[in-house]
């Protein structure tokens, strides 16, 4: 593993000033570039499974911007996709799949999985010979939790109610989807760290919706058995877990699934984050809409971040993705204000 990508030091628990900086959703729709590229891709699964496009939008925030990782350029939907689900984005709308039923759950195809995931190992292979060596390469997965809501419900709602009460009411089939969803996703962090990733992110977009039985049944377990998947296979590489909006239950989190790092949202209070930094990296946690005011709010908050987790293993980053209303020059602000930092 090369020494000088700092992000991997302070996954090890190493304290870095000025701090690895990247952004999740960088390769998105506040560039440009990234606009005509998808615009030539056709669909947005087009773009994710053409290996040249999809290395091409990659790479762009790195060329640009010059952050310290680079995120594998996909979409957490391509696993059920792979599994033989139906699965189409829609501008305006967002991703949609035909709703998934118990039946349905108990047939799901996985003989040609990894044949469908060939362009995305691929991509990584490709971005791990053509990015700086100092950057660091993230693979990721979408959590079982997160990705079973989509498709239970066939699309994202305010609050997963379909899912809970799908949860609720077919308790064996959902386990047994989650069950296969977390074998698949280890598999599928498996190749890409096979492929180049140095580091596997976990997203669960939905944690922050559950009561505390079902955030231990269906985020923690799930994730945990991912974690324990690909440890067994590759014990080094770091895996960061990113259970959006679980608030109080972060610290169980971690400690229950084993990741190594957490990403937080930015609702979690600083004074929260330090107490959680004592266990090992945190990743994060800038409201996105600072970055889109700008100004005084986002100078505002890259310094109390730094001011408040700067002494410890910190990767500056978003508390979610970046919005497409973006300001090029809010970016540009962002990364001169964390890399010009002082102690």
């Amino acid at each position: 593993m090369p020494q000088n990508r700092i992000m991997l030091d302070v996954l090890k628990g190493k304290t870095v000033f000025p701090p690895p900086l990247w952004m999740m959703r960088q390769a998105g729709r506040y560039l440009p570039e990234y606009r005509e590229t998808r615009r030539r891709a056709g669909s947005f699964l087009d773009l994710c499974y053409d290996p040249d496009l999809a290395v091409e939008v990659t790479l762009q925030p790195i060329e640009r911007f010059g952050f310290d990782a680079s995120i594998l350029f996909s979409d957490i939907l391509v696993v059920p996709h792979a599994l033989g689900r139906d699965v189409r984005f829609e501008e305006g709308r967002g991703p949609l799949l035909t709703p998934i039923t118990v039946a349905e759950i108990m047939a799901l195809e996985s003989d040609v999985f990894h044949v469908n995931l060939e362009p995305v190992y691929e991509t990584v292979r490709r971005l791990r010979a053509k990015l700086p060596d100092e950057t660091t390469l993230i693979g990721f997965c979408g959590a079982p939790w997160t990705v079973a809501t989509y498709m239970i419900a066939g699309h994202g709602t305010p609050d997963q109610a379909p899912a809970r009460l799908f949860a609720y009411r077919e308790p064996a089939a959902f386990q047994q989807l989650l069950r296969v969803l977390a074998d698949h996703s280890a598999a599928y962090l498996i190749r890409q760290i096979e492929a180049g990733a140095d580091v596997v992110q976990i997203f669960d977009s939905w944690s922050g919706v559950l009561d505390d039985a079902s955030f231990d049944q269906f985020c923690v377990w799930p994730v945990a058995e991912i974690v324990r998947q690909v440890r067994a296979i590759h014990p080094d590489v770091p895996i960061i877990g990113f259970p959006k909006g679980a608030g109080a239950r972060y610290r169980t989190y971690r400690q229950k699934t084993g990741v190594t790092a957490l990403g937080i949202d930015w609702t979690v209070p600083l004074t929260a984050a330090k107490d959680l930094q004592r266990s090992g990296a945190v990743q994060g946690n800038l409201d996105p809409l600072r970055l889109v005011a700008g100004g005084k709010a986002l100078s505002d908050g890259v310094e109390a971040i730094l001011k408040a987790l700067g002494d410890g293993p910190l990767i500056f980053n978003l508390g979610h993705g970046i919005t497409p209303e973006t300001p090029i020059a809010h970016v540009e602000a962002m990364v001169k204000l964390v890399r010009s930092a002082t102690r």
